[in-house]
């Protein structure tokens, strides 16, 4: 039977060390997304070791695959582009403008999400998984903002949460190997087009 510990005593050590093992991965991962935005998913392992400020060694641990990371990084965007929306909500100046800075995030993950499918190679079934997840966490985020939005009343109703994410996608799918092609132009020509005229 474990001795139980006296009253004053810190927490167990292992607990500590897990909670350690949890920010050090997560600061990979952030370290890894930011990576993956602006060199793509095959970018070197050294490259995202230097931004997180860790050993190469440290990351194969976490990460013993280039699938495993991508996979890792995929979940840990999702996660972090549900919880922006609340946070934007409650943040920024609008409705809209939560809008416009939550749809900033989503590119920024979609950019990362078109190398996922070359990092599993053949495993169809877990990208169609993870896809099945990315839609359950986020469409309904999208959703908060577009009616928080319509209710302010500076855009139109009827713009469903799926079918602008799948506009935005679409429009980020031109980006790859093409330096004259900025999505982020025509994605805010495309939140523009959702405003609501205001009288003059």
């Amino acid at each position: 039977m474990p001795t139980p510990r006296r009253s004053g005593e810190g927490p167990a050590p292992a607990r500590g060390k897990r909670a350690d093992a949890l920010r050090n991965q997560q600061t990979l991962l952030t370290a890894a997304a930011a990576v993956f935005v602006t060199s793509g998913v095959d970018a070197p392992i050294r490259e995202i070791a230097a931004r997180a400020g860790v050993g190469m060694g440290t990351i194969y641990r976490h990460f013993p695959t280039r699938a495993d990371l991508v996979v890792a990084v995929y979940r840990h965007q999702v996660e972090e582009c549900a919880a922006a929306g609340p946070r934007l909500l409650d943040g920024a100046d609008s409705p809209f403008a939560a809008l416009r800075q939550w749809v900033d995030l989503f590119v920024d993950f979609l950019v990362t999400k078109h190398g996922l499918a070359n990092a599993l190679q053949s495993d169809g079934s877990g990208f169609e998984a993870l896809h099945t997840y990315f839609l359950d966490r986020l469409v309904p985020t999208c959703a908060q903002l577009l009616d928080a939005a319509v209710d302010a009343g500076e855009i139109r109703p009827g713009t469903h949460a799926y079918e602008l994410m799948r506009g935005i996608g679409n429009l980020c799918i031109g980006r790859d190997g093409d330096p004259r092609y900025d999505p982020r132009r025509l994605v805010e020509l495309l939140l523009i087009g959702l405003r609501r005229p205001q009288p003059s």
